[in-house]
């Protein structure tokens, strides 16, 4: 005689069942949670520069501190304009970081194919000894570099910080990364077409890596509109200089200057990085989610 099991409500694989959804809807709201708070730590030195900027310098550093300022005082920005040529010196970082994300996106590009997809004499040695110059420091190379620089004349010119950082190590592995992860028949359905190896570098492969591209993009863009040091080094009259020595000059000497209108300064100056960002957010996004430093 054949019987049949019938489950009840409060059978075991209704808890079971129960019990799954309790675990994963407390480890939704744990993650959420977590996601909640480390957007606030994020955020948190956003929300201070903003507010801290529309302050009063004697309001700056009150105790308790107020995240909102209660009077708004929009003259910092105005007087941001008055102390240093911020817009020449907008103009002048988005020369360079233009410049550089171009450079590299092009050196990048051809030399992550060419060690991807093509075979040479000496090929994995020279990879290996172009990643090895990741582990020297800017600082061990800046004499060398700025000697040679001299020699050429480009002294105090946005080209003394473009032509150096044209080449670029980790753009070149980053690359070459996604480029090995593009399947091989696409190369040798186009070989037998008869397309040569620009042919398909320009026509397949470059556009398969677009995410590949987005990201060294942002990561170079961010990267060389922030930097200071060799600024620093190689500039000299105002006329050159990039947003971050202006911010430093509105400083002032000895630290004399009001943080307001520095803060004020730093504010404005994120704006396009953070256009340039939203901007590439979907290839970045999906660029990541590809894996592209996998081997």
């Amino acid at each position: 005689m054949q019987t049949s099991t019938t489950y009840v409500r409060g059978s075991a694989p209704h808890k079971r069942s129960w019990t799954a959804y309790v675990r994963y809807r407390a480890l939704n709201i744990i993650g959420l949670t977590l996601l909640a708070l480390a957007s606030v730590i994020v955020l948190a030195p956003f929300v201070w520069t903003f507010a801290t900027s529309l302050r009063l310098p004697t309001e700056s550093f009150t105790l308790p501190p107020q995240w909102l300022p209660t009077n708004p005082d929009w003259t910092n920005y105005n007087r941001v304009f008055e102390e240093i040529d911020f817009l020449r010196m907008i103009l002048n970082s988005a020369i360079v970081a233009g410049a550089v994300v171009l450079g590299q996106l092009i050196t990048a590009s051809l030399a992550g194919y060419a060690f991807a997809r093509l075979e040479f004499p000496g090929r994995e040695v020279l990879f290996w000894l172009i990643m090895a110059t990741m582990m020297i420091p800017l600082q061990a190379t800046i004499i060398p570099v700025f000697v040679l620089i001299s020699r050429m004349g480009l002294n105090d010119t946005l080209a003394s910080l473009i032509l150096p950082s044209l080449p670029t190590a980790f753009g070149t592995f980053l690359m070459r990364q996604y480029f090995m992860g593009v399947p091989k028949d696409f190369e040798e359905a186009a070989l037998i077409d008869g397309s040569g190896q620009l042919g398909i570098f320009g026509r397949i492969y470059l556009p398969l890596v677009a995410p590949g591209l987005a990201v060294l993009a942002v990561l170079t863009f961010n990267g060389h509109w922030n930097e200071f040091f060799r600024p620093l080094i190689f500039l000299l009259s105002r006329d050159n200089f990039t947003i971050p020595l202006g911010l430093n000059v509105l400083k002032g000497y000895m630290m004399t200057g009001s943080v307001s209108i520095v803060l004020a300064g730093v504010a404005m100056s994120l704006v396009p990085v953070v256009a340039v960002y939203f901007i590439g957010q979907r290839y970045l996004i999906e660029g990541i989610m590809m894996g592209g430093v996998k081997g």
